[in-house]
């Protein structure tokens, strides 16, 4: 019955016994809508700290960029903008700012060091939403935030889809055979391998294809490229030598969209659903959670494991061996139906006969645009 009135009245997190772990099962909580807040003070940008040589011309100033925000940062509160701040992991020009602009093209970008600044940017209202990578077509999925998103207790309210056109970028004037290395993230490197290996240049690591791009504009590295975006070489005054020199041509990194607060699930548009539960251990005890969406006829999009980090380990006695241990899994599944269709309902009372920690982590339209 919780299940119904959550979708009615908008849902929030709501979990089931046995998350704690203990002995005593902790009861069913329920938390609702708390309303629009407003706030109304100031929020200090610093400037980046990107060295511009003066006697150099060929290349943007960059000191005016803002600085990315780190934890030391997030004491400040923000002020009262008509934009929707979006933060984001990374530095101006990077692919996920490209995600925040294709979901609200008017927003005002919030860059974050680490991708739990940009959570707790939204927890402490220096942003509306939050805009993070949680898989990628050709690397996989980014561990790192499924396991964020138990931590930080933040909505999913949408999600983009964003093909990845990696380009080749260096300053002006400076042509391909002059190069001597590239510089870019470690993932952008290893998916461009074909086009770089061709080329014959050295590969450096850096934290993100945004910041490549910073490094080798502010210090006028002319034998020196990065892979980055279009929007990158814009933003620092950089050439485009090459496009989509990435080995698979359709690769696709999907991002997911955080705010403090749900949206009200819906019936007139196509909506998916996100969920994290455990199970107990027991033979065919996956095969029954997953038939209760199967016998509803609601697709699957996604289904990931991970181990959980307060109790890794389960010890399990077995008739043949005795004891025994296993790892204890957290599963996360994204389905295609609304919270507000009774199936969905109906799924999710069926799977807590199963599970024994069940939560909601988000419902919002899908995104069918590339």
């Amino acid at each position: 019955m919780a299940l119904k009135c959550v979708a009615l009245l908008g849902w929030s997190h709501y979990e089931f016994p046995g998350w704690n772990q203990s002995s005593n099962p902790a009861p069913v909580t329920v938390r609702w809508f708390s309303g629009h807040r407003s706030i109304s003070s100031s929020v200090q940008v610093g400037k980046a700290s990107a060295t511009h040589n003066q006697g150099r011309k060929f290349h943007k100033d960059l000191t005016s960029l803002p600085k990315p925000l780190t934890v030391a940062d997030l004491s400040v509160t923000p002020d009262d903008s008509s934009k929707v701040r979006i933060s984001f992991k990374g530095t101006l020009g990077s692919y996920a700012e490209d995600a925040a602009l294709k979901a609200y093209p008017k927003c005002k970008t919030v860059p974050c060091d680490e991708f739990e600044d940009a959570f707790k940017a939204v927890e402490l209202w220096l942003a509306e939403k939050a805009v993070l990578p949680i898989e990628n077509s050709s690397g996989g999925s980014i561990h790192r935030n499924y396991d964020l998103l138990l931590r930080h207790r933040l909505h999913i309210v949408g999600e983009v889809q964003l093909p990845v056109n990696f380009c080749l970028l260096a300053l002006p004037g400076v042509r391909m055979e002059q190069l001597k290395r590239v510089l870019s993230h470690p993932q952008a490197l290893a998916l461009s391998d074909i086009f770089l290996s061709k080329l014959g240049v050295a590969r450096e690591n850096v934290d993100d294809t945004a910041s490549a791009a910073q490094y080798v504009a502010s210090n006028g590295l002319r034998d020196a490229a990065v892979v980055a975006s279009i929007r990158a070489a814009q933003v620092y005054g950089l050439n485009v030598l090459a496009e989509k020199i990435q080995d698979d041509p359709d690769n696709i990194t999907r991002f997911l969209v955080f705010a403090r607060d749900p949206i009200i699930s819906r019936t007139d548009k196509p909506f998916k659903t996100s969920i994290v539960f455990t199970l107990e251990e027991g033979p065919g005890i996956l095969f029954k959670a997953l038939a209760v969406f199967a016998l509803r006829d609601i697709n699957l999009t996604k289904i990931e494991s991970r181990p959980q980090r307060k109790r890794p380990l389960r010890v399990v006695d077995d008739s043949n061996t005795g004891a025994a241990k296993y790892f204890d899994y957290l599963f996360y599944i994204d389905f295609e139906a609304s919270m507000a269709e009774p199936r969905a309902q109906n799924a999710l009372v069926h799977l807590q006969e199963f599970a024994t920690f069940l939560r909601v982590l988000g419902c919002y339209p899908m995104d069918t645009t590339l």
